[in-house]
């Protein structure tokens, strides 16, 4: 099966507009009543066009989940590079992405919980192609832990498994929503996930330029 999705239209600024349509209306569907008990029909139906109009765009139900999670993992691979352009400290860039990581998931809660439960419903060839795009991300993680340790501000520790702790972290604010949305902000759980993750492994260097961003003192510092 190609991993791409096909469409009648040619317009291309149409069909990404209906796309949108249709990714936000079976975004909301998959996550309330799964993958497989949504239909086409459904999906149109909650997006307002006609399944005919749906057919244009996708040829099938598994185009759909496809999309919906493209569009989760393309976000983690285009705002977090943005959210950490310009930024020259090695610790700053790090926390920042961990920000950038949560804040996206924030975003995308539903869609991040169906890419833990859905993505088995993917053929081969597309479960392949999501978990590319996941370790295009997890390698901006893994250089800024790797520019951290560089440096000495995080001691030598198993670059894959500390990224892996991050990824894990920023996707339970979405798997876990129902019990941390309750408790604290955003913002307090990246604070106090990040006290927890890095504790463990900052040198003493590290703790205090770490207390610094904390303070504020050297925020953005390019």
């Amino acid at each position: 099966m190609q991993t791409n999705v096909t469409a009648i239209v040619e317009d291309a600024a149409l069909v990404e507009r209906r796309r949108s349509q249709i990714v936000a209306a079976a975004t909301k569907l998959f996550a309330d009543q799964g993958f497989y008990k949504t239909t086409i029909k459904d999906v149109a139906k909650e997006a307002g066009v006609s399944s005919g109009l749906v057919y244009l765009y996708v040829r099938e139900k598994e185009d759909v989940l496809l999309l919906v999670l493209l569009q989760v993992v393309n976000s983690y691979a285009e705002e977090i590079p943005k959210a950490i352009e310009g930024l020259v400290d090695p610790l700053a860039r790090l926390l920042r992405a961990i920000e950038a990581y949560c804040e996206v998931v924030d975003r995308h809660r539903a869609a991040t919980v169906l890419a833990y439960r859905s993505t088995k419903s993917l053929s081969r060839s597309r479960r392949l192609l999501i978990q590319q795009r996941e370790l295009e991300t997890n390698a901006i993680i893994a250089d800024a832990i790797a520019a951290c340790m560089k440096v000495g501000l995080i001691r030598e520790v198993n670059i894959d498994v500390l990224t892996y702790q991050i990824v894990l972290v920023a996707h339970g604010w979405a798997l876990k929503s129902w019990f941390f949305k309750s408790r604290l902000s955003l913002k307090d759980y990246i604070r106090d996930s990040v006290d927890i993750l890095l504790g463990g492994v900052v040198t003493k260097l590290g703790q205090r330029r770490y207390a610094d961003l904390r303070d504020g003192a050297s925020q953005g510092t390019r």
